[in-house]
Formats: C-alpha cells, structure tokens, sequence
C-alpha cells in the first residue's frame, strides 16, 4: 500500500522552503527517490517517516492519515525508516538491538524478542544475532538498520542513502537483498547513485528543488534515452536529462 504525500510544504527555520506544496503517490515495489544533493530527498523522507511535521499538507497510508496522536503511532507501526547514520547501541548484541527497535515501536518486549529472530533471518544476519552491534562492518550495520525497520512487520521500508560509503560488494549484497524483499515489503530508497536501477527497483521519482520532476516505472524512464546510449549509461543520461547539477 503505498505512502501518499498532498501539499505538503516545509522549511527550515528562518531558511528558504525545501518543499512547496508537494504531492506524490509512491507506488508499491521498490522505488528510487533520485536527485542532486540539496533536492529535497532527506527532508521529504522524514516527513514520510513522520521524523519531520510539515507547514502545510498531509501524509497518509492507506486509510490512516498521520494527524493526531493515535494516528501517527498506527501511521509508525506500519512504517519503518532508516536514516543515513546506522549506529551500534552501545553494550547490546544484534539481536538485542533489532528488539529493542521493535519495544521502540510499542512493541512488548516478549513479541519484539521473538520478531527480531525472523527480521534477522529476513537479512541474512541470523548467523551474527549473538555478535556485538558494535563489532559489525558498515554493509552488516545497513542490514541491522534494515532488520530494526522490518521487526514490526512494516508495509513500508524508507531508506535514506542506504548504500553511501559501502564498498561495491557491499553495495552488490544490499541490492540482492532489496530484490529478494520487495514482493512483501515496499521500499522508498533516496539516493543521488544511478547504477544498477533496473536491477534493483520498479518505479523512479525524480526530486530536484523540491519538485518533483519525473515519476514512472523504471523502463519508461530508462526509455527516455535514445538507443544507441550503452546499457550502463542509460540511467545516468536519463537522470542528467531532468537535473542539471551544479558544479
């Protein structure tokens, strides 16, 4: 069931609006949330993740609306985010802080002990639920984070700049990964990274000054390019045709 974003609006204090009057409608699947640094990408994603309360506008999922209180705990339990930053929780082990994500979410400690052990094995991280949190590599805290949003049972995972400073074989096991979950899960995936996207997602939301300038599926935005364009250069030549990034 997809994220619905109606009018919303936002600025930083005392600052220029990141966004104005934005409405968008994220398709179920895998989407890539694309665009230059400074578009807008990590303030859109926190106000999905209820993180940020816009000026203006609404943010719902499905029939829930995310006005009120009550509204906005359902709106989070149906809802998981990981932010740029994993970090270890100082003295747990993985598979104490995959629970402790879900008592956070308003889970009881029993039920969030037991879920952790299927959000674990979800990632592929059940052979490490014993290992300190602290101990893991970057590409195995990503899985963490992504295990501490699934441990609710979220229809919806947000994932902001998931695969920056990880290296190419790490960026490899996050995309096998994104493939495998993405027929139970949906994904919003922000990133400014344009490599494999055909491999990875089913939709392409193109951010640039707050705006959206494109939203498609990925073969009608791969489409976009003339034919004689390699297959490696596709998806980059489609997104220079929208944005044009400051040097």
């Amino acid at each position: 069931m997809p994220i619905n974003i109606s009018n919303c609006s936002f600025s930083y204090r005392r600052g220029l609006p990141v966004l104005q009057q934005l409405s968008i409608s994220f398709e179920p699947g895998a989407t890539v949330l694309l665009g230059p640094n400074g578009a807008g990408k990590s303030t859109l994603m926190g106000i999905a993740a209820t993180a940020l309360k816009p000026k203006t506008g609404e943010i719902g999922l499905g029939t829930v609306t995310a006005v009120g209180r009550s509204a906005v705990r359902e709106y989070r339990r149906r809802v998981g985010w990981l932010p740029q930053q994993v970090r270890p929780v100082a003295g747990l082990r993985v598979r104490e802080q995959v629970a402790y994500g879900g008592w956070l979410k308003g889970m009881s400690r029993g039920a969030a002990w037991d879920a952790s052990a299927g959000a674990l094995a979800k990632v592929r991280m059940s052979q490490l639920a014993d290992r300190r949190s602290a101990e893991l590599s970057g590409g195995q805290l990503r899985r963490l984070g992504i295990a501490q949003a699934l441990v609710h049972d979220a229809e919806v995972v947000l994932l902001d700049e998931p695969t920056a400073g990880l290296d190419p074989s790490q960026r490899s096991a996050f995309r096998k990964l994104l493939a495998e979950l993405q027929d139970a899960v949906s994904f919003i995936v922000s990133t400014h990274q344009t490599e494999d996207l055909a491999a990875s997602y089913r939709s392409v939301v193109v951010l640039d000054q707050g705006r959206v300038r494109y939203q498609g599926s990925i073969g009608e935005f791969l489409g976009r390019v003339p034919a004689g364009v390699s297959e490696e250069r596709r998806a980059e030549a489609a997104y220079s045709e929208l944005v044009v990034e400051e040097a």
